[in-house]
């Protein structure tokens, strides 16, 4: 079968988003992203080059850690998604580098030519459509059909999520602009809610989102089964009142592609550009990054006690006793159904 490269559409003008001044070369994003940088993130060069400097001798007097990237575009990962706080950014470096410790079986080893990984995403599992949507996000599909529970476990699952999330975040308008997650629950059995433990998949979804340097705008949930919403409604109840508000449930495709653009989303999900030929583009980026991805694994936290908690906050006080309930209970009503 001959495939299509797809290229990377970024639709925002008829000029094809000229570079201009010194943006550029101080960001490598185009100035209509810059604007936006400027407006919802106070980002400027001077906010940046102090902020960066900071970080760098934080890092470099920080006994707790080592072998951390120091890097602009690392960097900015985290200063762009704590709007250029400083010290919230570090703290969300020290919880990145704290979860990739306690949970190194799924986040370590990024290597898509790993078989089973690489077997995951020729299916299609995963993948960040070519097409930026009209605000210059990338879309996160995800196909739970295409994840067979009978040969693949939750900890492969989690590192295809962690290549794609890497891979994306090594782009810095990705940074700047965030991401909407598709995700497609068609075909989804008991098998694949039974393959995670619940106490891991607490810790994902709470840690992720606390951890994980990423703009999520808006997360779109498709094909979804009754007995699967008891999962997303606990779901619900671990993660922030920005993210609640952000995340849809559609009953048909149809639904979706009214708030989602159909040019963005393969033809699977009432698109037009074929899922096979998404994967081929997809396989390029991730073997672009390849290399920056295996070399994460040299970063260390030797200790967690740089790590401030919000001791008030009801779940942190029972160490995620309530919401960890929630999840056991909708697994256990799942199973019942």
């Amino acid at each position: 079968m001959t495939t299509t490269r797809v290229i990377l559409s970024f639709p925002w003008s008829s000029n094809g988003d000229k570079m201009k001044g010194d943006l550029f070369q101080d960001t490598g994003v185009t100035d209509a992203v810059m604007n936006v940088a400027r407006k919802e993130l106070r980002e400027d060069k001077a906010i940046r080059e102090q902020s960066l400097q900071q970080m760098r001798e934080w890092i470099r007097q920080n006994q707790d850690i080592e072998n951390v990237r120091t890097d602009d575009l690392f960097l900015l990962r985290f200063l762009r998604t704590k709007k250029f706080s400083v010290f919230m950014a570090e703290q969300m470096l020290l919880k990145y580098l704290n979860l990739r410790r306690l949970q190194m079986h799924m986040v370590h080893d990024l290597d898509f030519l790993s078989p089973k990984l690489n077997k995951l995403i020729n299916n299609g599992y995963m993948l960040a459509s070519p097409i930026r949507d009209k605000n210059g996000r990338r879309l996160i599909i995800g196909f739970a059909s295409l994840f067979d529970p009978s040969e693949h476990d939750s900890t492969e699952m989690s590192r295809v999520h962690s290549i794609t999330y890497e891979t994306l975040l090594e782009d810095p308008q990705n940074q700047i602009l965030g991401f909407v997650h598709i995700g497609d629950f068609r075909g989804i059995t008991t098998a694949h809610i039974s393959s995670w433990n619940p106490t891991d998949f607490l810790r994902m979804v709470r840690w992720g989102e606390q951890s994980i340097p990423m703009r999520h705008k808006e997360v779109h949930f498709v094909n979804v089964p009754s007995a699967v919403k008891y999962v997303i409604e606990a779901g619900r109840s671990i993660i922030t009142k920005k993210m609640k508000e952000r995340l849809q449930v559609h009953v048909t495709v149809q639904d979706l592609c009214k708030k989602v653009d159909p040019a963005c989303l393969p033809k699977e999900l009432g698109g037009k550009i074929p899922l096979v030929d998404m994967i081929e583009s997809w396989k390029l980026e991730l073997a672009a990054k390849r290399s920056a991805l295996l070399a994460l694994d040299k970063m260390k936290i030797l200790s967690d006690r740089g790590i401030i908690t919000r001791h008030n906050n009801d779940r942190n006080n029972n160490n995620g006793q309530l919401g960890m309930e929630t999840i056991t209970g909708s697994f256990r009503k799942l199973e019942v159904d």
